[in-house]
């Protein structure tokens, strides 16, 4: 009982070359639990604590036993996927799309062109987030990282109200920041691990839109490279947020034309290959007849290609009958 109870006490100041000084410095830097050490890189150790690439490398390996981050057979792994969460958009179409409903532990990314449905979608999600799981939600709060200036107070208090909710509740559990670059947006990130930890229930994040200010920041391929780095980092800061505290990310991206196909659909999701293979769920929007929108799962480890009718009402987003 006591070895039992000495292995849970054990932190990260018992870890390997880290004292007094080095434990707060990894402190400030968000390295303050076992996880967050045993997923960093050795780079990123040194860079945090100042000690040297072979003595980041102990700490991280001794991290990852402490935390027997090993191999884990099928079934372990499919009794915890059984835990996953997931948020309903308000479609019954929609959600099996999904699997459904929006995922927790995975990045849902949606693009289009303007007017396509994604910011609405990010409205829903943000108001059922809250509601109890037999109803749909995950019972969490949401931050919602506006870089488009796109979130709006009014539209989830009015899907709120027409759902009989509480719209003054419902407001108090979203916490909006406007990012203003794309350094902020990155920081953002590292706030909301903060916020975690702090004892907030942070169950949604929101990204609208993922591209917005690197696509703006970083113009012509002689930056290219600079983007696609900055953009892979954060990235997989928020697939590590996903994962590490159980939380959907929801991101909506944009579009860009492809001028040398001439049949089909001549648009493309922007980011190139470091978004694509960094998201988990790729669903395509675009305008359908009538006022419809329709959604076209182009990625999922699981589901197949397929795609759904939807219509944007004042209770958010609902099938079409």
């Amino acid at each position: 009982m006591a070895e039992k109870k000495k292995e849970k006490e054990f932190g990260v100041k018992d870890l390997p070359g880290v004292g007094a000084a080095t434990a707060e410095k990894l402190k400030e830097a968000g390295y303050d639990s076992l996880l967050s050490v045993a997923v960093a890189t050795p780079r990123e150790i040194v860079q945090a604590s100042g000690v040297g690439e072979t003595v980041a490398r102990k700490i991280i390996n001794t991290a990852r036993d402490k935390m027997e981050m090993g191999f884990e057979s099928g079934d372990e792994l499919l009794k915890k996927r059984e835990n996953i969460e997931r948020i309903s958009t308000g479609s019954k179409a929609v959600d099996a799309l999904l699997g459904g409903g929006v995922e927790t532990n995975t990045i849902t990314e949606m693009y289009g062109a303007f007017g396509s449905g994604k910011s609405a979608i990010a409205h829903v999600l943000a108001v059922n987030s809250i509601l109890p799981r037999e109803q749909g939600g995950i019972n969490g709060m949401t931050i919602w990282i506006d870089t488009e200036s796109t979130c709006r107070p009014e539209r989830i208090k009015q899907i709120a109200e027409t759902r009989g909710l509480n719209a003054e509740d419902v407001l108090k559990n979203i916490k909006i920041g406007r990012a203003f670059n794309s350094d902020h947006q990155m920081l953002m990130v590292d706030k909301i691990e903060e916020m975690i930890k702090n004892g907030n229930n942070i169950k949604l994040v929101i990204v609208d839109s993922l591209m917005n200010h690197f696509r703006s920041e970083f113009s012509g391929r002689g930056m290219l490279a600079d983007r696609q780095q900055k953009l892979n980092k954060h990235i997989h800061d928020l697939s590590r947020l996903a994962n590490s505290y159980g939380i959907a990310i929801y991101i909506t991206n944009q579009v860009m034309a492809k001028p040398d196909v001439f049949f089909g659909d001549p648009t493309e999701a922007v980011g190139g290959h470091i978004v694509a293979h960094g998201t988990g769920i790729r669903i395509y929007l675009r305008r359908g007849k009538k006022g419809t929108r329709v959604a076209k799962v182009m990625d999922s480890p699981c589901m197949p290609e397929a795609e759904c009718v939807f219509q944007i009402t004042e209770k958010g987003i609902e099938d079409v009958e």
